[in-house]
């Protein structure tokens, strides 16, 4: 079997596999094996364990999709992290989130001060008075 797994910064995953466990709060705990029956379901946060051979790897998952079609495993998701354990996989994708935010809090207010800028040329030009 083939598993994808995808977020919004492109493919994170692309390997053959053994078996999948996919475990989700939503809808518990689920194995799809070689020659599954087709299946649709979603991931609101959880983990997929990949098994290959002796090798066993972890994503965690925070809300995705995942679709099974003629041994073709696709996994979508808003954001995934992969690692030799769930905690590791959790661990890594929390010091991520945790840098984005910080990022993100930067730029608002680089924002913040670019408008307040623009807002006092504006004034002092007198731009936009009839």
């Amino acid at each position: 079997m083939n598993i994808v797994i995808v977020t919004p910064d492109g493919e994170l995953y692309n390997e053959e596999v053994t078996s999948v466990i996919v475990s989700s709060s939503n809808n518990g705990d689920y194995e799809i094996l070689k020659d599954h029956l087709p299946i649709v379901s979603t991931i609101d946060t959880g983990y997929i364990k990949m098994v290959h051979g002796k090798m066993v790897y972890y994503v965690v998952v925070i809300n995705g999709v995942v679709e099974n079609i003629n041994n073709k495993i696709t996994v979508v998701s808003q954001d995934a992290f992969v690692g030799e354990s769930k905690e590791s996989a959790l661990k890594n994708l929390n010091d991520i989130r945790a840098a984005r935010t910080e990022e993100n809090k930067k730029r608002n207010v680089e924002l913040a001060k670019a408008e307040r800028e623009l807002r006092k040329q504006i004034k002092m030009t007198g731009a936009g008075q009839l």
